[in-house]
C-alpha cells in the first residue's frame, strides 16, 4: 500500500525568490545610480588611505621607536577635525558640495605624492610626517561634512540607512584589503610605494564626483557665516538625541579606536610579529567590520536601533579587554574579528540615527557637529592612549578603555527608557 509523503522542502523558485529579496534588501542603495558611482570611487580611494595608514604607522614606529609619536601622528591627522569641522559644515551648507568634496580630494591627493617623494629621495623627517598629516586632515575637515551631507540626496530616505551601511561597507572592505596590499607593496617596493598609490587612487574618486547628477545644488540661501554655525550649534543644543548620540560616538572613538592606532605596539611587543602580521591583525579587524556592516543593511530600517547600538558598544568594549588580556595569536584575532563587527554596526547605526534627525537645510552643520564628536574622539584618544602607554603597560592601558567604554554603554542600557534613543 502506499504511503502519502510530504514535501517539507520550500520549492526552488521560492528560495530563490527569498535569496534574492534579501539581497536587494542588502544591497538596497546601489541601485542609485549616483551612490553606485560615488561608492566604487570612494572604495576605491579608501583603499589607497589604508594602504598609506599603515605603512605611516609602521613607518612611524621603526622610525622612532616612540608609541607616544605613533599616538602624536594619529592625534595630529584627526585634530583638524576638531579645529575646522565646523566651519566645513556651514561652507558643506553654502557651497555646491561636489565642488567642496573635489578640493578636498586635490589636496589630499597632492600631500599624498609629497610624502612619496620625500620618502623615495630619502628626505623625510618625523616633522615632515607629522606636518603633512595635519595637513591631510585638514583637507579631510572640510570634505567630511559635505561628503556626509551629500549621501541622503542621491537615495530616497527609506534607504538612506542601507545608504549608510553600503558606505561602511566600502570604507571597511578597503581596510580589508589595504593593509594586505600595503604590507605587500611594503615588502616589495618599500614605503613610498605605498604613498605613491594612494595619491593615485584619489583619480577615482575625483572622477565619480565628476560624473554625479544629483545633489550638486547649493542652498537656496546665504547668510552670515557665524550666524548659520549658531543656528547649528543651536539645533544641536536643543535636540537631546542628537546631543545624546554626539556623546556616545566620542566614547567609542575615545575609548575604542586606540584598539587600531596601537595595533602595531601589540603586533612587534606582544606578539613579536613584523609589517606583514600588523597588516593581519588590521585586517581582522576589518573583515569583522564588513560583517557587521552588511548586517546593518539587512536590518534596513528597523526599529530599536539605539538598543541594539548599546548593547554593540558593550560587547565592542568586552572584546577590547580580551583582546588586551590575552597572548594567544588565533584567540586575539577572534576578538579582533569580533571587535570589527560591533565597531562598524555601532557607528552606521549612530549615524542613521544622527541623519534621520538632520533637517535638509542644516545637514551640513550637524553632520559637522556629529563629526567634531565622532572624529574628535580619535585623535584625542590616541593621544591619550599613547601617552599612558608609553609609561605604563600598553596591555594595561587598552584594558582600562575597554573597560570605560563598557561602563558607558552600561549605564545607557539601564537609562534607555528615559533618553528616548528608540
Amino acid at each position: 500500500m502506499p504511503t502519502e509523503t510530504h514535501n517539507t522542502q520550500p520549492p526552488p523558485d521560492s528560495q530563490l525568490a527569498r535569496s534574492q529579496s534579501l539581497l536587494r534588501r542588502v544591497f538596497q542603495a546601489l541601485s542609485y545610480r549616483d551612490f553606485r558611482i560615488l561608492w566604487l570611487g570612494a572604495f576605491t580611494s579608501t583603499v589607497g588611505t589604508w594602504m598609506q595608514k599603515v605603512a605611516q604607522s609602521w613607518l612611524v614606529l621603526t622610525f622612532t621607536g616612540s608609541a607616544f609619536l605613533l599616538g602624536l601622528d594619529a592625534f595630529l591627522g584627526d585634530l583638524p577635525i576638531l579645529l575646522f569641522s565646523l566651519i566645513g559644515g556651514v561652507v558643506a551648507d553654502r557651497m555646491e558640495r561636489r565642488h567642496l568634496l573635489l578640493i578636498s580630494q586635490y589636496l589630499q591627493m597632492t600631500f599624498a605624492f609629497v610624502l612619496a617623494a620625500l620618502i623615495y629621495f630619502n628626505k623625510v623627517s618625523i616633522w615632515q610626517i607629522l606636518l603633512l598629516s595635519f595637513l591631510t586632515g585638514t583637507a579631510q575637515a572640510f570634505g567630511g561634512p559635505a561628503y556626509q551631507a551629500l549621501i541622503p540626496t542621491l537615495v530616497e530616505k527609506k534607504d538612506l540607512p542601507n545608504a549608510i551601511a553600503m558606505n561602511s561597507i566600502q570604507f571597511n572592505l578597503a581596510r580589508i584589503i589595504g593593509p594586505v596590499a600595503a604590507g605587500l607593496a611594503f615588502a616589495a617596493l618599500g614605503a613610498a610605494a605605498c604613498f605613491l598609490l594612494n595619491g593615485l587612487s584619489f583619480l577615482a574618486v575625483i572622477l565619480s564626483l565628476s560624473i554625479l547628477k544629483k545633489g550638486l545644488g547649493p542652498p537656496a540661501t546665504k547668510r552670515n557665516l557665524l550666524a548659520e554655525l549658531r543656528d547649528g550649534l543651536s539645533f544641536v543644543r536643543e535636540h537631546r538625541t542628537l546631543r545624546i548620540l554626539s556623546f556616545l560616538a566620542f566614547c567609542s572613538t575615545f575609548f575604542g579606536l586606540p584598539l587600531i592606532t596601537m595595533l602595531p605596539i601589540f603586533a612587534r611587543e606582544v606578539f613579536q610579529l613584523g609589517a606583514k602580521g600588523y597588516s593581519i591583525l588590521l585586517a581582522c579587524t576589518g573583515l569583522g567590520a564588513v560583517l557587521g556592516a552588511l548586517i546593518v543593511a539587512i536590518l534596513g530600517n528597523s526599529p530599536r536601533k539605539g538598543t541594539v547600538a548599546l548593547s554593540l558598544q558593550l560587547f565592542f568594549g568586552a572584546m577590547i579587554v580580551l583582546f588586551s588580556l590575552s597572548r594567544v595569536l588565533w584567540f586575539s584575532l577572534c576578538t579582533l574579528f569580533l571587535a570589527g563587527i560591533a565597531l562598524v554596526a555601532v557607528f552606521a547605526l549612530v549615524s542613521s540615527l544622527v541623519q534621520l534627525q538632520a533637517p535638509e537645510s542644516l545637514r551640513g552643520r550637524v553632520m559637522s557637529i556629529y563629526m567634531v564628536a565622532f572624529r574628535g574622539g580619535m585623535p584625542l584618544g590616541s593621544l591619550v592612549t599613547g601617552f599612558l602607554a608609553s609609561h605604563l603597560p600598553p596591555t594595561g592601558v587598552m584594558a582600562g578603555n575597554g573597560l570605560l567604554l563598557g561602563a558607558v554603554a552600561g549605564m545607557f542600557l539601564l537609562l534607555r527608557a528615559r533618553v528616548e534613543l528608540d
